[in-house]
């Protein structure tokens, strides 16, 4: 689903050849435009306070300051920022370490023009994506955890209601706002409203969060 305005893309890579080769790309799409370009995680946090982006493509491996490190402090700092790891590791701790710091998305530099795109759009809306040899490994550690008793809900300080559990589980298949309203029959805005509240009583920061949280709840 397209966005009724351009999304903004911030690229942000130590390596030139990839950093033309995304923005060619990104610039054969009618609703996507670059906003700008970082080479490492410095730049990241200086061009994200200068362009306000819709989505970052962040790079891992960067001299001055990694990927990883650089999506913790826009997070910390900004955080609505939705950033999408592209990258070339499909390592468990860059994955997990990443996730952890608030990345909405990762993904391996294999993926196509055509799926880039549409990871682009998913992350500008709210949702998450992760590159399927990577969705195995997050499936495999979530299958680690112990799973949390019937009563885990009921002992928060501030006990979800049964719309949010029902908003919470749909949340964590990586839908966006709009989808899920379209499912539960809820006006966009009020879908929004109920997420801030989730993501307030279970301590989430944002959407990624959330759906590990999901998990250690027993919601799936």
């Amino acid at each position: 689903m397209m966005m009724s305005s351009p999304i903004h893309v911030l690229i942000v890579d130590d390596q030139r050849l990839m950093r033309d080769g995304l923005r060619t790309l990104i610039e054969l799409e009618s609703d996507i435009v670059v906003a700008g370009e970082a080479e490492d995680g410095l730049e990241a946090i200086s061009a994200y306070r200068n362009t306000g982006p819709d989505v970052v493509l962040m790079d891992v491996q960067m001299p001055n300051l990694n990927g990883v490190e650089a999506t913790r402090r826009i997070k910390a700092d900004w955080d609505e920022a939705n950033i999408l790891i592209l990258t070339t590791f499909d390592d468990d701790e860059y994955i997990f370490e990443a996730l952890r710091a608030g990345a909405s998305g990762y993904l391996l530099k294999d993926v196509s023009g055509k799926k880039l795109a549409e990871a682009i759009r998913t992350v500008a809306e709210g949702g998450t994506l992760i590159a399927p040899s990577v969705a195995r490994k997050v499936v495999s550690e979530f299958a680690r955890l112990k799973p949390a008793s019937a009563k885990t809900i009921e002992t928060l300080s501030d006990p979800l209601s049964e719309r949010e559990v029902e908003i919470l589980k749909i949340l964590a298949q990586g839908y966006t706002n709009k989808e899920i309203g379209e499912r539960l029959h809820l006006a966009e805005g009020t879908v929004k409203n109920y997420i801030s509240s989730i993501l307030q009583k279970i301590g989430a920061r944002d959407r990624t969060q959330a759906a590990l949280r999901a998990k250690e709840l027993g919601l799936f």
